[in-house]
């Protein structure tokens, strides 16, 4: 049996880096699509942007999705297809920031076939542009979560 195929665009956005901020993720899977976005009270741009990517594969049903996913994060693509957040586990992310969501990230990860695309930020990809609206837009809700993994420098 063929493997579910998913797209996943995610964005994530933070309104001072640290600020508030929030993420934002467009799921599509043949004729289905689901937007998903959340807010917090101090958090960056980069653990949005990662946190964008892990709500998303932690919201597939099954295991062992053909996933593809558009990010505008150089942080989040190149640190997963250059292959640095796994040698980042061999030093125990010494050093590295925001440990916490890339353990997380590598939880999900594996359950699935993953490929990573980058895509320039505002430049009028409709989809990525709609994870932009719903990122800052979660980021200015009322009743903003708290990011407990944030560890201001």
């Amino acid at each position: 049996m063929a493997r579910p195929k998913i797209t996943i665009y995610t964005d994530g956005a933070a309104r001072g880096n640290p600020g508030p901020g929030g993420y934002g993720v467009v799921m599509l899977s043949g004729e289905h699509r689901k937007e998903l976005s959340e807010g917090y009270k101090l958090t960056t741009n980069n653990r949005m942007e990662l946190l964008a990517v892990i709500v998303a594969l932690e919201t597939l049903k099954i295991e062992g999705c053909d996933v593809t996913i558009y990010t505008d994060s150089k942080y989040v693509a190149d640190s997963v297809t250059k292959g640095w957040v796994f040698n980042w586990v061999k030093t125990r992310f010494k050093g590295k920031k925001n440990p916490d969501l890339w353990m997380r990230f590598l939880g999900i990860y594996r359950k699935h076939v993953v490929k990573f695309i980058w895509v320039k930020g505002h430049a009028n990809n409709p989809l990525n542009e709609r994870c932009d609206e719903l990122a800052v837009e979660a980021s200015m809700q009322p009743n903003l979560l708290t990011d407990t993994g944030y560890k201001p420098e």
